[in-house]
């Protein structure tokens, strides 16, 4: 069985650093670093530009553009942090566009799945007054509604024809210290439900025939990965300690795959595929729900 214990993640962002921590270079995949608003917003620029980029990563090939600030959790970094947004929403959509549909994935009833559909609430929506500008839905999940969201989305692009697409959703992260502080932009869609494995028929430029730009906040993180770091974490100790340096050279033998086999063995029996998000889940979704409403807002009506 393969384990794919460090690419556990959705942003493309992690899994670079996954395979720079192992050394590993590959062709086809550039990053570049830049700063914002004073050095508060920091901006990661990853470009997977072949298969075998793609294949490295486990990502499309595209643009993803990640934003880290800690004033994504509050109230006072909002305006700062949307703007930010706006100009690489911008970026991400090219050209000339007067309709875009706004699409926010996920479970309102669910608070850590409810980012996409709070965003579409807070949007400025002008199409059904003039016929351009911002229109949106929220579709609901498969459980709620029987129906496949991209099957939903592509009807509606049938109707209405917008020039693009913005789609919303909660993603999973590798580092607990992600969750909250970071929004990753792609413009290579996105697969609703790919942040808990329940994987469905994707959103992209391909299905839908007009350019797709994905948003996405990670919002959890799974237990296994999080055991995995403090085992990692633990067997540095007790190989700096005479007493235990045997114990811990004896795990540390251990392939970090089969590290990682081990302790998804012991959790799933209790925990089963558990998933940690922050305490404060509410107020983040509130807070970054907002500033990315504003966001999309100040990109479609500059």
């Amino acid at each position: 069985m393969e384990i794919n214990y460090e690419m556990d993640t959705d942003l493309a962002l992690e899994a670079g650093e996954c395979l720079t921590k192992k050394g590993e270079t590959v062709d086809g995949i550039s990053l570049k670093e830049e700063e914002a608003e004073g050095g508060k917003v920091r901006i990661t620029k990853v470009e997977i530009q072949n298969e075998d980029g793609a294949k490295r990563m486990g990502k499309p090939m595209g643009r993803y553009i990640t934003l880290e600030s800690l004033l994504l959790r509050g109230e006072e970094g909002k305006e700062a942090c949307a703007s930010v947004l706006a100009d690489y929403i911008e970026q991400l959509l090219p050209g000339k566009w007067k309709r875009i549909l706004a699409v926010g994935l996920g479970n309102r009833e669910l608070t850590v799945d409810s980012l996409g559909p709070k965003v579409v609430d807070n949007l400025f929506m002008t199409y059904h007054h003039t016929g351009d500008g911002l229109c949106g839905l929220a579709p609901g999940v498969m459980a709620q509604t029987g129906m496949e969201t991209a099957d939903i989305v592509k009807g509606i692009v049938g109707e209405i024809r917008p020039d693009a697409v913005i789609v919303v959703d909660a993603l999973a992260a590798r580092s607990i210290h992600r969750l909250g502080t970071t929004i990753q932009l792609t413009d290579t869609g996105i697969a609703p439900g790919s942040g808990v494995g329940n994987h469905r028929s994707s959103l992209t430029r391909e299905s839908l025939g007009i350019p797709v730009v994905a948003i996405g906040v990670p919002m959890i993180v799974k237990a296994a990965t999080i055991a995995y770091d403090t085992l990692s974490a633990v067997l540095q100790i007790l190989q700096m300690e005479h007493s235990s340096k045997e114990t811990g050279e004896k795990i540390a033998a251990f392939s970090p795959e089969e590290q990682y086999e081990l302790i998804q063995e012991l959790l799933t029996p209790e925990a089963g595929t558990l998933c940690v998000t922050p305490k404060d889940i509410d107020e983040l979704v509130y807070c970054i729900g907002e500033t990315i409403s504003e966001g999309i807002n100040m990109a479609v009506y500059p």
